[in-house]
């Protein structure tokens, strides 16, 4: 993904574990932030696009996010939504790594 965009500060690298997600409110959107098994990180849009629930309340595994509420799955490297009742993808976003920070194109 390319293009014009603010890169905003997201969180600390060390803030999130391997398949942890983390909750980036900015303005009036909502973010999801997800460190991979093998230490990168993804961000897509911050609710499940059924009921927009939170994803951050969420379980990753294994390239998937779950919401916790009807258990739609997205592929949170794509946004792509992987089971109903989830069917709308997802947006997701470029991110990038600074001086121990994770930043977010918007």
């Amino acid at each position: 993904m390319t293009g014009q965009g603010e890169w905003v500060a997201a969180c600390p690298t060390d803030a999130l574990m391997p398949e942890e997600v983390l909750r980036l409110d900015h303005g009036s959107r909502t973010f999801a932030i997800i460190r991979s098994p093998e230490g990168d990180y993804y961000a897509i849009d911050g609710h499940c696009s059924h009921e927009k629930v939170h994803l951050s309340d969420g379980i990753v595994d294994g390239g998937i996010i779950e919401c916790s509420k009807h258990f739609g799955t997205f592929d949170y490297r794509t946004g792509e939504s992987r089971a109903l009742p989830a069917c709308v993808d997802l947006r997701p976003y470029e991110l990038k790594v600074e001086n121990g920070t994770v930043f977010i194109k918007l």
